[in-house]
């Protein structure tokens, strides 16, 4: 249990910054995600659970420059929801709850400041008080006086304007105000501000209300209380209500009937909230009706009643499983940080590239470490830093060159002066391209006619390819322009590439290169994923789950995939329409079957039998093992592998049989 020790330390230390120092020095994001973590490792040990663990208490501890004061009801929090699933299924657990029941819903944009109750005694402002743990705030009546959008005296004669009136809603500094006073100690030497909630939340506990009064700060209110709850009975005539009685509220929010309004609503909030003059931190949404929400009732902190719908975070934290090296089609030696599983910005990436041996050093990153993840431009994952007060005790430094002689024994790698790259010694970029296209053109991969070494090398030349993936760009035109293409053959080169847009998916994969993924391996892939976009997202244990696939070849396939220029590549097939089509070959005559053949055959190449072999279902291996089903003797073949088959118990058959064996 030593990582939730780390955690329940860094996690209150972080807690402390926040809320008592008002100087956090990570994103609410990074502290999300190592809560998630704490909370994952509790619920599968509770007996575990330390009672000083922020998952067992609520807020923080509290200024003592300011009473404490207790709040008429808890000031509750909502659980969180990321997609339309999770909102469904929560309309679900309502609906079982009260079936038969039309659900109107009232959605308003999440505030991103600090939560404060507004006390009115017959239309009088007499208090103003913090969300602090959710059950006692702080008193802070003479700061929210200063704050020039409260009203002092309520508006109107309704009956809101007597007896005891409670307003909640948040303490907001708009993006525009800070920005301005940002630009103001920028220009005076001094160090500007972190963000617009920090600064909000910091002003209202200072002691000086001068101070609050000089800084400007809004109030929006979000919910009407009363001492007989059927005085307000939905949510939306709470909202009609304050702008009536001169408080501010939201506009935008709204009354929906239906739960794909409500979603049209969250879709349009995705786009537009930079548009808003304050932050926002997501979406509420709630049952209109206040007395439906109240039969719901409340679960631990949260009401059944209402969610928080949040967008996807900019960033997150993740363990590194693994750093694995990727040589990239001009050489270069890049290395990738295999991660477990996370979101950030909507998607789940498991990789990430670091670039090189420089930025590693910079970073100091090393296996086992926890790291913050983000996404540049919302499309590649980065590692941004490393979360050093996590980091385990047997962690050690990357020795990269270290690391290039242990994943590459067979290649030897320089990095040129003035250079941050190490590359693959005696090559060019155009030499590994013409080789990457000569094994995608192959008659083992995608078995495109009339694409052969020369041609390749015709190809490269003229700077017609850059990439794999531009053979499906050549034209005719372009082909008549070279000396080796007249009229019949630029039309039967064309066709025959135009012809593999639909590959079978095994020989695709083959067909991409990736270091250790023979023609066996590559069918073994096609068959657990299906699909290439399933095999990206796909994790070091998953792969390592797959038989016959090990510690190398899992490696191997990971640094492929977590490679930009790779993931580049398959956007640019798919741009292009190459489409891989998966067909199961699970109830083949020969699924199970494994086929050994030494010697040569007479009636066809080997590639060709052990082609029929696969497309069969069957398994063609290059040497008998433990369970190979059959060892097809060739001619000139050696006696070797025949008496290492018979004692293993591999049948032993010939070159007739086997025809025999693939014709029935």
């Amino acid at each position: 249990m030593n990582r939730y020790q780390e955690l329940l330390s860094v996690l209150s230390q972080y807690h402390y910054e926040y809320h008592v120092l008002d100087a956090p020095t990570v994103s609410d994001a990074v502290y999300d995600g190592l809560y998630s973590e704490l909370k994952k490792i509790e619920a599968e040990h509770p007996e575990r659970v330390s009672p000083n663990s922020p998952s067992q208490r609520v807020g923080n501890q509290l200024l003592d420059e300011f009473k404490k004061v207790q709040h008429s009801s808890r000031m509750l929090s909502l659980n969180d929801v990321f997609s339309v699933e999770e909102v469904e299924d929560w309309v679900k657990r309502m609906d079982k709850l009260l079936p038969g029941t039309k659900h109107e819903f009232f959605a308003d944009i999440k505030m991103d400041g600090l939560g404060c109750a507004l006390i009115y005694d017959d239309g009088q402002f007499v208090q103003a008080i913090t969300r602090g743990d959710s059950y006692i705030g702080e008193d802070v009546t003479s700061n929210v006086r200063t704050i020039k959008n409260i009203p002092l005296t309520l508006r109107g004669e309704s009956i809101f304007c007597k007896g005891r009136t409670e307003i909640r809603g948040e303490i907001v500094m708009y993006k525009a105000d800070f920005d301005a006073l940002n630009k103001k100690r920028r220009d005076a030497g001094e160090p500007e501000y972190a963000n617009p909630r920090n600064l909000a939340s910091g002003t209202i506990r200072q002691l000086d209300p001068r101070l609050v009064a000089e800084r400007p700060l809004m109030f929006r209110a979000y919910d009407l209380l009363r001492n007989d709850p059927s005085e307000v009975p939905t949510n939306s005539f709470a909202y009609e209500t304050l702008r009536s009685l001169g408080v501010s509220a939201n506009n935008e929010a709204s009354v929906f009937s239906s739960l794909g309004e409500v979603m049209d609503f969250v879709h349009h909030w995705d786009t537009a909230r930079d548009a808003l003059p304050y932050q926002m931190d997501g979406l509420v949404i709630k049952v209109n009706d206040r007395k439906l929400f109240t039969e719901l009732g409340v679960v631990g902190k949260q009401p059944r009643a209402a969610v928080a719908y949040k967008y996807p975070a900019e960033e997150a934290t993740t363990v590194v499983q693994d750093i694995v090296i990727s040589i990239g089609r001009t050489g270069a030696a890049t290395p990738v940080a295999v991660f477990d599983p996370v979101v950030v910005a909507g998607t789940t990436v498991r990789h990430a590239s670091l670039h090189n041996a420089d930025e590693i050093a910079r970073k100091d990153v090393r296996r086992g470490d926890t790291v913050v993840i983000y996404k540049a431009g919302e499309i590649i994952p980065q590692v941004d830093r490393v979360i050093l007060e996590l980091r385990p005790k047997s962690s050690q430094l990357i020795d990269y060159e270290a690391e290039l002689k242990r994943q590459y024994p067979e290649l030897t790698f320089e990095r040129p002066d003035g250079e941050a790259v190490y590359r693959v010694q005696g090559t060019s970029s155009d030499l590994i391209l013409k080789r990457s296209l000569e094994h995608y053109a192959s008659r083992v991969a995608l078995d495109i006619d009339g694409l052969g070494e020369k041609n390749v090398v015709a190809l490269v030349d003229a700077g017609l390819v850059k990439d794999i993936a531009d053979i499906y760009t050549v034209t005719k035109d372009d082909l008549l322009k070279l000396e080796r293409f007249a009229e019949l053959s630029a039309d039967n080169l064309i066709s025959a590439i135009k012809a593999k847009k639909t590959p079978e998916l095994e020989r695709f994969i083959f067909g991409l290169g990736i270091r250790h993924v023979g023609a066996q391996t590559a069918i073994d892939l096609a068959n657990h994923f299906e699909s290439v976009e399933k095999m990206s997202q796909t994790t070091l244990d998953e792969l390592r789950s797959i038989n016959g696939i090990g510690e190398v070849v899992a490696e191997s396939i990971m640094a492929w995939f977590g490679d930009p220029d790779n993931i580049t590549l398959l956007a640019k097939f798919k741009s292009l329409g190459v489409e891989p089509n998966f067909v199961s070959k699970a109830n083949g005559p020969l699924v199970g079957k494994s086929f050994v053949i030494t010697g040569s055959l007479e009636t066809m190449s080997r590639d060709i039998a052990s082609d029929k072999i696969r497309a069969l279902g069957g398994t063609f291996q290059t040497s008998v093992a433990k369970g190979t089903t059959y060892l097809v003797m060739g001619q000139k073949a050696g006696a070797s592998k025949a008496t290492k088959a018979r004692a293993l118990g591999t049948e032993v058959i010939d070159e007739p049989a086997l025809i025999a064996i693939l014709g029935s």
